[in-house]
């Protein structure tokens, strides 16, 4: 076992857990100050479902020996027994599997709760757990297994998920399981709950950017362990990994504002945060695989192709409330296909050489594969769960809840408290913010 190798992972899994925290705090600015205590909800109630899920059977069909020919692992592991004494990994430099357990696992709760961007303030808190759980088991499970479970990797008689080890997909970090997978998840996710009321009509304006800013600024620091994190190990692909990571980021940041600049005639803070979430989201299928020229030119492309796509949900109708589309759908799609231009073995011997660096069309066809079957599984899944919850017990919050403030409606709470007497303090216009007294049982 490596001991520096073993550190790094975990400390990177620190990482990737603190980008939920990161992404309540992004999704609880850009929304209006009625609904910021429920999306943060929304989001940090995944640390605690989803863990429930890794522990008793998650684990094991995403990462278990493989049990349906690529498709989905076996239920061998289930409650994570057996995995204190085994090793991950090939070659000499090995990780205990718990650690390997403990760094997915964080993978698989960020990609569920960006999902409530796409759900923010019309969604109900008890079935949005329900939601959780069944979508993480349903659809984000299979996928992990697809492209995160190399040959080899929990064991020497593994052979690991169909795309990564018959389709040969390079996605060295999650652009299919988490980002393009969120995104399509959200696009259905949007179109099960429909528009928030008065939606596009009346505006709804982020309430609080300093707080947008510092989500975007904890997410870029969680995605370096998200990041060079997937080496598995501190070597030489953790760093091109990180240093990718570093550069996509701010090129991303810089294609976004262009675009506003040309589009709107002012670059804003709200673009300069979700720029950086974009070429963070392009470059996650690439960070291994490319150098940091190729690393700048994904992040840019994905930050531009990001901004153009908001667009989109007022052309087509969808209520992506936070544009969880248009940032990890497309910009996700953009730096998986880029990834079969730029990749170079130049940088990792082990991946292959993409169209611009001899490799002919083959690794870019093998890319766009995997992200058509990504869309069309998770679309698909996304919706009957959706619509069968929303169905059964309703997961859209009423609209009297929704026109006053679904934190009060869901919570009992306000977010801020604005009278200058302090909690029971009522407005002028006779409305209490202090929180709703449950009756006596």
């Amino acid at each position: 076992m490596s001991a520096g190798n073993t550190a790094w992972v975990l400390a990177s899994a620190a990482l990737v857990m603190f980008m939920t925290p990161g992404l309540a705090l992004f999704y609880g600015g850009m929304v209006r100050s009625k609904s910021v205590l429920n999306i943060m909800a929304l989001s940090f109630a995944c640390l605690a479902v989803v863990g429930v899920v890794w522990l008793t059977y998650g684990y094991s069909l995403a990462f278990g020996h493989d049990a349906f020919g690529g498709l989905i692992g076996g239920l061998q592991d289930a409650g994570l027994r057996g995995l204190a004494t085994r090793l991950a990994g090939a070659g000499g430099q090995k990780i205990p599997l718990l650690a390997l357990a403990a760094f997915q696992l964080m993978f698989a709760i960020i990609t569920v709760a960006l999902l409530a961007g796409a759900a923010a303030e019309r969604t109900r808190f008890w079935p949005w757990l329900l939601f959780v759980a069944v979508w993480v088991t349903v659809v984000y499970l299979p996928l992990a297994h697809w492209v995160f479970d190399a040959p080899g990797m929990t064991g020497p008689h593994s052979p690991g998920g169909w795309m990564i080890s018959r389709l040969h997909v390079l996605d060295f970090a999650g652009g299919t399981a988490v980002e393009v997978n969120s995104g399509a998840a959200s696009l259905a996710l949007a179109v099960v709950l429909g528009r928030r009321r008065g939606w596009p009509g009346e505006p709804a304006r982020p309430h609080n950017l300093p707080l947008v800013m510092l989500g975007s600024g904890i997410l870029w620091f969680g995605w370096f362990g998200f990041n060079a994190g997937s080496a598995l190990g501190a070597s030489a692909i953790a760093a091109l990994s990180f240093v990718n990571t570093m550069i996509a980021g701010g090129t991303g940041m810089l294609g976004w504002l262009l675009v506003e600049q040309w589009r709107d005639g002012k670059p804003t803070t709200l673009g300069a945060a979700s720029g950086v979430v974009a070429g963070l989201v392009g470059i996650t299928p690439a960070c291994g695989f490319v150098g940091p020229l190729g690393g700048a030119a994904t992040g840019a492309v994905a930050g531009v192709v990001a901004a153009l796509a908001v667009r989109l949900k007022y052309r087509l109708g969808y209520d992506d409330s936070l544009d969880v589309v248009a940032v990890h759908g497309v910009g996700g799609l953009a730096g998986l296909l880029l990834t079969g231009l730029f990749a170079t073995t130049a940088v990792n011997p082990h991946g292959a050489d993409g169209l611009f660096y001899g490799g002919g069309p083959g690794q870019l066809g093998r890319q766009a594969v995997a992200a058509l079957v990504t869309i069309g599984y998770s679309a698909i899944g996304t919706f009957v769960i959706a619509w069968a919850i929303h169905k059964v017990i309703g997961l859209r919050v009423s609209g009297e809840a929704e026109w006053d403030g679904i934190d009060e409606a869901e919570h009992a709470e306000s977010a801020y408290e604005l009278g200058p007497l302090g909690r029971g303090h009522r407005s002028a216009a006779g409305a209490s913010l202090a929180p709703r007294r449950r009756a006596p049982l």
